[in-house]
């Protein structure tokens, strides 16, 4: 539906928001691939569910935090503060 224009001011709304939502959600999926991209490269092991963790956060700071932490970390548990 390229090209076409919602004519109603609710559907308007909730396509951005939709749309909004899903470029959000992009955005955070890559970032937490970048992130585990830093650690492979940085010969940092990541067990699976650290992996899991990190590809299930969607808020976009926690993950600019891990990353940052990322480039000088020795260990995953430099980055990923474990929940106690």
């Amino acid at each position: 539906m390229k090209g076409y224009e919602y004519q109603s001011e609710f559907a308007r709304k909730y396509v951005a928001q939709g749309r909004d939502e899903g470029r959000d959600e992009g955005r955070a999926e890559e970032a937490a691939r970048n992130l585990l991209t830093v650690l492979r490269v940085r010969g940092i092991a990541v067990p699976e569910a650290v992996r899991e963790r990190i590809l299930a956060e969607r808020e976009p700071a926690q993950l600019e935090r891990w990353l940052e932490k990322a480039i000088v970390a020795t260990s995953v548990a430099d980055v990923i503060d474990e929940p106690s």
